[in-house]
C-alpha cells in the first residue's frame, strides 16, 4: 500500500510541476522556452496565462541588445502597446540566476510591476540577480532549442522611436505560440 502512495505522490508531483515547454514561432525561425514551475510559480502562470489567450502572437521584439538581452511581448508591429493583466509578484529571489539563454520578467522600477513583457538573456548578467540590495528580475524560464534563432535577433540592425531604443528596424514578430505536448 505505501508503494502505491508513493507512487502516486510522484506522479502527482511529476504533474505539478511538468516543466512546461512553449514554443515560439517568430518571423526569424521558432525556439523553445521551458518553464520552472517549482521554483517560479507566479511568473510561470503569469506567462502561461499570455500563451493561453494568445495575446502573444502578433507581438515583436521590440527591444534588442546585443551582449546583454532580447525584450519582447508588449507592443505589436505598430509599436502599439498590448493590453496587460494586473501586475505579479516579484519572484527574483527563487535562486534562478539571469544567465545566457535564461528567461525573465520584464518590470518598471517597481520591483512587482512585471505584466506581460519578458526578456531572454544573451549572457549572464549578474547586475541582475536578486540580492539583498537589489530586487533583481525573477527568472522563471530557459531558452531549451532555438537559442540560435535568438542570438539572430542580435544581428537586426536597430532603430530608435522616441524615447524608445533598440527596436529592430525590421519587425520580429511573434507569429505562433503553442505549448508543446
Amino acid at each position: 500500500m505505501s508503494r502505491l502512495l508513493l507512487v502516486i505522490c510522484a506522479l502527482f508531483s511529476a504533474s505539478v510541476f511538468a516543466n512546461t515547454k512553449v514554443v515560439f514561432e517568430t518571423t526569424l525561425g521558432h525556439f523553445t522556452i521551458q518553464l520552472n514551475e517549482e521554483k517560479a510559480p507566479l511568473s510561470s502562470a503569469n506567462f502561461l496565462r499570455y500563451v493561453k489567450d494568445g495575446s502573444y502572437e502578433g507581438t515583436i521584439f521590440h527591444r534588442v541588445i546585443p551582449g546583454f538581452m532580447a525584450q519582447g511581448g508588449g507592443f505589436d508591429e505598430n509599436m502599439t502597446q498590448i493590453k496587460t493583466y494586473g501586475p505579479i509578484k516579484n519572484e527574483a529571489s527563487n535562486g534562478l540566476k539571469n544567465k545566457t539563454a535564461s528567461v525573465a520578467m520584464a518590470r518598471t522600477n517597481n520591483p512587482d510591476s512585471a505584466t506581460r513583457q519578458f526578456f531572454i538573456n544573451y549572457s549572464d548578467n549578474e547586475f541582475l540577480n536578486y540580492s539583498s540590495s537589489n530586487p533583481g528580475y525573477a527568472v522563471f524560464g530557459q531558452v531549451v532549442e532555438g537559442f540560435d534563432v535568438v542570438k539572430k535577433m542580435a544581428s537586426v540592425p536597430t532603430k530608435s522611436n522616441g524615447f524608445m531604443k533598440d527596436i529592430p528596424a525590421t519587425p520580429i514578430v511573434v507569429t505562433k505560440v503553442t505549448i508543446q505536448k
